[in-house]
C-alpha cells in the first residue's frame, strides 16, 4: 500500500469520527430540552422536604402537617401506646407489611419498623386512609389509634389497619430527626 493510499484511509476515518461526533452532539443538544422539561419545577422542589418543629408536642398528642399536599401525622406516643402496639402479632394483621420509606420499602409491620426513633416514642405517617383517601381522626377507633369515619377503617397506635375496608397500613414517609426538636420530612 502506498503512502498516499494509507493517508487517504486515515483522512476517511477521521471524517467518519468527526461526523459521528458532531451528530451525537447535535442529537444531545436537541434531546436535552425535552428531557429537562420533565424535571420538577422550582416550587415543587422547594416543597419536597420540610422541617417540622416538634418541641411543643407533648407525650400522648399529635401534630398534623401538610407535606406534598397531603396530611402527615406526627405522634408522640405514650408508654402504654408503645407497649400495646409492640404486643401485636404481625401475622394476625390484615396487612403485615410496614411500607416504611425510611427502611427501603416493604418490611414486616412491627412497631419498631414503623416508629421513627429507637425507643418508639415518635411515629410519623401519611394521614390518608388507604381505602379511599379520607383523613382519619386521631385518638379514635377500636384500637386507640386512628379511625376513618367515611367507611369505618380502624388503625392501631402504630398506624396499622386492624378493622374495616382499608387494604393497607398508613404509609411511613421518609423522615428523620435533624436535631432534638426538628423532624425533616422528605
Amino acid at each position: 500500500m502506498s503512502q498516499a493510499e494509507e493517508h487517504a484511509g486515515t483522512r476517511r476515518d477521521f471524517l467518519y469520527y468527526a461526523t459521528a461526533g458532531t451528530g451525537a452532539v447535535a442529537v444531545g443538544a436537541a434531546v436535552w430540552p425535552l428531557v429537562n422539561q420533565m424535571n420538577p419545577s422550582a416550587d415543587v422542589k422547594a416543597l419536597s422536604s420540610i422541617r417540622v418543629d416538634v418541641s411543643g408536642v407533648e407525650v400522648g398528642t399529635q401534630l398534623t402537617v401538610k407535606w406534598l399536599g397531603k396530611p402527615v401525622f406526627i405522634r408522640r406516643r405514650t408508654e402504654a401506646e408503645i407497649e400495646e402496639a409492640s404486643g401485636v402479632d404481625v401475622s394476625s394483621l390484615p396487612d403485615p407489611i410496614a411500607q416504611n420509606a425510611n427502611l427501603g420499602g416493604d418490611v414486616p409491620a412491627t412497631d419498631a419498623n414503623r416508629a421513627l426513633d429507637e425507643n418508639g416514642e415518635w411515629l410519623v405517617q401519611m394521614g390518608v386512609c388507604t381505602h379511599l383517601g379520607c383523613v382519619p381522626l386521631g385518638d379514635a377507633g377500636d384500637f386507640g389509634g386512628w379511625f376513618c369515619p367515611c367507611h369505618g377503617s380502624h388503625y392501631d397506635t402504630a398506624g396499622r389497619i386492624r378493622k374495616g375496608p382499608a387494604p393497607r397500613n398508613l404509609p411511613v414517609p421518609v423522615a428523620e430527626f435533624v436535631d432534638e426538636s426538628t423532624i425533616k420530612l422528605g
